[in-house]
């Protein structure tokens, strides 16, 4: 049962965390948010209680847990740019797994029962075929995507040693926003490509820069598998509800199981919108794979999930409107 369960969400005053914390409240649980709002808002606090910490500091964390009886965590901090960490992967290193360290050492002290991980498909690297299954191998080839996969590593140790039951969510695109509005896609910096589409159609933010148009894809740029938030959250949901129900450990791909480039965002976001993205140009950025797109099988087999919100429209749509954009095609839908 979730409901009056202590959930302890790190990074919860994020994107990803805080739509949790809302679906955790709502469907009765008592989500704690751990944050050190280096990159988090307290706009985004609205669920849940909140403290103030950075997740290196273990004997405060521990503390906090012990003091909330938390049984369960749902770990999303973490630094999430694949071009920072290229640039700065001392930070990554020192963040990601530095905190995970910390933040594992805490569980242990405090009793945590269950591990929820946010992982990353860029643990897979470029993939030798598509759609990825979990079985494929891991290979990154940046800074973030390796951090996440010592992080995989390092719980799978621990849980074993401390008894700890735990899923690794291997997160392909998140995109999207909380459909009644209370939540936006929200990025500090704003990297990500479809607030950027959305900024640059309505003329609030520069033209959308595109990174490489000569990969080997039907259009020449990139694609990915873009998953909305709601759906990632309930992903988490059906993850636990499964520890629950069956025990773990578990490893599983949450996507939509469909990929879209560069250019297929451009031309939706000009669908639902109707206003014009321009554009400019660049070349590739170092370890950006072409293609990731998920299997999403054995995600729908073992723990239910089924995705509900992701095609691209409605992805758009809920963002365009949680920036007071008006949606002319997909919100009327």
């Amino acid at each position: 049962m979730i409901r009056d369960r202590s959930i302890a969400v790190t990074g919860g005053a994020g994107y990803i965390g805080s739509h949790a914390c809302h679906m955790l409240a709502t469907v009765g649980a008592d989500p704690l948010v751990i944050d050190n709002l280096s990159t988090g808002s307290f706009l985004a606090l609205n669920w849940g209680a909140f403290v103030e910490i950075d997740l290196r500091q273990t004997d405060l964390l521990t503390e906090a847990l012990q003091r909330y009886a938390v049984d369960t965590v749902f770990h999303f901090a973490a630094s999430a740019y694949v071009g920072e960490s290229m640039a700065q992967p001392l930070k990554y290193h020192d963040n990601n797994v530095g905190g995970m360290l910390s933040l594992l050492s805490a569980c242990a002290q405090a009793g945590v029962q269950k591990f929820i991980f946010s992982s990353s498909c860029a643990t897979y690297g470029i993939p030798s075929q598509v759609p990825i299954g979990e079985a494929a191998p891991q290979r990154p080839i940046n800074p973030y995507g390796r951090t996440k996969l010592i992080c995989e590593q390092m719980l799978k140790d621990v849980a074993a040693q401390c008894g700890m039951d735990y899923a690794i969510l291997r997160y392909f695109n998140v995109a999207g926003a909380d459909p009644c509005g209370r939540l936006r896609e929200r990025h500090s910096p704003e990297t990500h490509i479809i607030p950027l589409a959305l900024f640059a159609a309505a003329r609030s933010g520069p033209p959308l820069q595109v990174y490489g148009t000569d990969y080997e894809t039907p259009d020449g740029s990139c694609i990915r598998d873009y998953i909305h938030v709601s759906d990632l959250v309930q992903g988490h949901l059906d993850a636990l509800h499964y520890l629950d129900r069956e025990g773990g450990p578990i490893t599983v791909n949450l996507g939509s199981g469909r990929g879209a480039s560069v250019f297929e965002i451009l031309a939706t976001v000009e669908e639902v919108t109707g206003l014009t993205v321009p554009a400019t140009f660049a070349a590739r950025r170092p370890g950006d794979p072409p293609i990731l797109v998920a299997e999403t099988a054995y995600a729908r087999q073992l723990i239910g999930f089924k995705p509900q919100r992701s095609d691209l429209s409605t992805i758009i749509a809920d963002a365009a409107r949680s920036f007071g954009m008006e949606a002319t095609h997909a919100l009327s839908a």
